[in-house]
């Protein structure tokens, strides 16, 4: 297919890497243009504007970096055609996906569920939600390359697959402000951290520990992580905004992360919030 792809930063560009592997033609458009160095390089066409983008294209997939882009850049100004599918990944919330659905009718959310990694690896959890069962089942055959064929799930509306993503990023960000406090106990108790991260092994917390137990000991930089504060704070800020803010748990995931961005650290990975010597804002910043 000729496809327009939106949005080429971190996960933007290995979505479009994926298709452009798939054998699909892409033209594609980012605020940044640096940023489409790497599709470029592998086939894709870059386009001065989104409407240049576009203009011609049997499918759109913006991949942007929340709800107030997606109006700016697609629904503002009407970029869709009639008739043409608009498949996005972008994170909003059900209010956003109902906004969007109603506003473009062939608007398909298909939020993906996990890292770069997996975007890379095809291992990705993608929600596929609209109405439209006929272009539900032609969407989820277009981001098969991303999913890993148990996660891929198809939903009846946008709304659905809006709240699928919301609730995998609340359990991140929730269990990573638990990784947080683990750490903090084990510290109090004169364990390092790669002795609480051993411990935890077996609890609920493993599959956090496991995920983000790099950043902790050292072995990876959070500068330019996989998923950064910004993302995951501006996500936790959907959420609240979604149930009216009675979510504690996540209210006190979302202060460690606004202290990261107080530092200057919002384009870090959100393990940020775990390293010692930049929770809480302290330590120097990277860069």
């Amino acid at each position: 297919m000729k496809i327009a792809f939106l949005g080429t930063g971190r996960m933007g560009t290995e979505l479009a890497l994926q298709l452009i592997g798939a054998g699909h033609e892409l033209t594609a458009w980012n605020r940044t243009r640096e940023r489409t160095e790497r599709v470029a390089e592998a086939g894709a066409e870059v386009a001065g504007s989104p409407g240049a983008a576009v203009d011609g294209a049997e499918l759109i997939v913006t991949s942007l970096f929340g709800p107030d882009t997606v109006r700016e850049v697609v629904t503002g100004p009407g970029l869709v055609p009639d008739g043409v599918t608009w498949v996005d990944t972008t994170t909003v919330s059900p209010a956003y996906a109902d906004e969007f659905a109603a506003a473009v009718d062939s608007y398909v959310a298909a939020p993906v569920v996990g890292t770069l990694g997996p975007a890379r690896n095809g291992s990705l959890g993608v929600y596929v939600g609209t109405h439209d069962a006929e272009r539900r089942a032609q969407v989820a055959e277009l981001v098969a390359p991303w999913a890993d064929p148990d996660r891929l799930q198809q939903v009846d509306s946008a709304r659905a697959a809006a709240t699928g993503k919301l609730l995998a990023n609340l359990a991140l960000a929730v269990s990573a402000q638990g990784l947080r406090e683990a750490l903090a106990l084990g510290d109090a108790c004169g364990v390092t951290p790669e002795q609480t991260l051993d411990m935890l092994g077996s609890t609920g917390l493993a599959f956090i520990a496991g995920m983000k137990g790099p950043f902790v000991r050292g072995e990876r930089s959070t500068d330019g992580g996989d998923f950064t504060v910004d993302a995951i704070a501006k996500d936790a800020r959907l959420m609240l905004d979604t149930v009216g803010g009675d979510l504690p748990a996540l209210h006190a995931a979302l202060g460690s992360l606004e202290g990261q961005q107080h530092a200057g650290r919002g384009d870090h990975d959100f393990s940020a919030m775990l390293v010692p010597g930049e929770q809480d804002g302290q330590g120097e910043q990277d860069g």
